[in-house]
């Protein structure tokens, strides 16, 4: 623990009261109904609609897990790690209208759509188990800064985040979740910009002096690693990016589909400012804290050690803030998931929309539950955030991609497709443990893709939605 000052406690607790009582304001004023609660009544404008594209991606992935890797392997390499995203996101800004046009509330919908029933229930269950690993390394990374910063006992204090998240995501859904997010991010860089040039004055030559006289084995594109370990931390980005649920989940809240390409691009720009920052800083660390224990928390230490109270506490309450925002919309996406996906088409077609509202909530309660109790079987955040992206990019993302634009993929491939990523990420991760160092994303995206064409050349007449149609029957 870092005997931090009260004041940056108290900045954080700020922040997290002012969160909650504008989501629970928003509860009051906003939701009414489900489809208030899941995507906000499909109108949100652009600045708010950015905001929350940004915090939902930015999280403690970004913060904690790459953190880590590029205070281990150097700048050069977190340009390379965070490369990914922005292009991910580039290519969803040019099938944002597209996106906006045929999903209805989640991905598995619009699988069915193409791909029929299985695909919905195979997808739900691969998607469920990637987001619960995500939103687990946002618990973790709370409870980190609030260990690290009260002494809290670290079990207590991941609890303790995951309640506030859950409160977040539970009350006013994806209206509260969408307006918090585009404040957490509107902090996040304010503060990040008041802290970095405070750190780099204290590096001998400044910030030009810090990317000038980086320690050996940190001065390269790929660091410590070899080139194939190095592809393995970008390729699941990048695919979970192109194809996330929860980006297109908040696209399908926009108001309409111009909207929606503006706030792609906007993401674009967005992710570059953010990704630049958290390494500048993150590289301050290797110079200010080169004996670190924990590399997750060096963009906290920092905030405690090396800034002045003020910024201290804002750059805290700025990480804070995307770590809640990012937890609280991956509650609210699996939440959409188990209610939509199973729940309403399975078990309670029939159900009012009071009922889906209510089961929508104690769905958000059970997915907190699960992320907690996954928390407890991965060592620490950057494992279960690896995990997690190449779960969802290996069995989601390519046959997202084609259920979108390939117009000759049969039902029988997209099913196999999603069932050869999704099985072989868990036996690559979870029982092999990543052979030769060899992330399973680079492997199994791949594998994705080709099981899905070849199985659909074998079964060529065994029927597919054409993509015009696909658009009617989602409308």
């Amino acid at each position: 623990m870092l005997n931090a000052n009260p004041l940056i406690i108290a900045c954080v607790i700020v922040y997290l009261a002012a969160v909650l009582i504008i989501g629970l304001y928003l509860t009051k004023k906003k939701v009414s109904s489900s489809d208030d609660f899941a995507v906000a009544n499909r109108s949100l404008p652009t600045v708010v609609l950015i905001g929350t594209l940004l915090a939902t991606w930015c999280g403690a992935g970004g913060i904690t897990g790459s953190a880590n890797l590029i205070w281990r392997n150097g700048p050069l390499f977190g340009i390379l790690v965070f490369i990914g995203a922005p292009i991910g996101m580039l290519l969803l800004y040019f099938v944002s209208g597209r996106v906006r046009q045929a999903t209805t509330y989640t991905i598995p919908e619009l699988f069915e759509i193409r791909f029929g029933t299985a695909a919905r229930v195979i997808a739900t269950v691969c998607i469920v188990l990637g987001y619960i690993g995500i939103l687990s390394s946002q618990f973790k990374a709370a409870g980190n800064m609030i260990n690290l910063t009260t002494g809290m006992e670290l079990e207590t204090a991941v609890i303790l985040s995951g309640v506030v998240m859950l409160v977040l995501a539970v009350s006013g859904g994806m209206f509260s979740v969408a307006y918090t997010d585009a404040l957490s991010a509107f902090l996040f860089v304010g503060g990040f910009l008041v802290a970095i040039p405070l750190l780099a004055s204290q590096i001998d030559g400044g910030l030009a002096g810090m990317f000038a006289n980086l320690p050996e084995g940190r001065r390269t594109f790929i660091g410590s690693l070899n080139f194939v370990q190095a592809m393995g931390y970008i390729f699941p980005i990048f695919f979970l990016v192109l194809g996330d649920q929860n980006m297109i989940q908040r696209m399908g809240a926009a108001r309409d589909v111009r909207t929606a390409k503006r706030s792609g691009l906007g993401l674009v720009v967005a992710e570059v400012v953010v990704c630049a920052l958290i390494i500048i800083l993150t590289t301050a660390g290797i110079y200010l804290l080169p004996d670190i224990e924990r590399p997750d928390t060096v963009i906290f230490q920092l905030a405690i050690g090396f800034l002045p109270t003020i910024v201290g506490g804002l750059t805290l309450a700025a990480c804070m803030s995307f770590i809640v925002t990012t937890g609280d919309s991956y509650i609210l996406t699996i939440s959409s998931n188990i209610t939509y996906d199973i729940w309403n088409r399975f078990v309670k077609r029939d159900a009012t929309d009071k009922e889906k509202l209510l089961f929508l909530r104690a769905a958000a309660v059970g997915t907190a539950l699960l992320a907690y109790v996954m928390g407890r079987f991965f060592p620490d955040i950057l494992s279960v955030q690896m995990y997690a992206y190449s779960m969802y990019g290996a069995s989601v993302t390519p046959a997202l991609v084609c259920a979108l634009f390939a117009r000759n993929v049969t039902k029988a491939g997209g099913v196999c497709g999603i069932l050869a990523g999704g099985v072989g990420t868990i036996v690559w991760e979870i029982v092999l443990h990543s052979p030769f160092g060899i992330k399973s994303a680079i492997i199994m995206v791949p594998l994705s893709f080709a099981v899905i064409f070849a199985v659909s050349a074998f079964t060529k007449g065994g029927g597919f939605v054409p993509l015009d149609e696909l658009y009617k029957k989602a409308a």
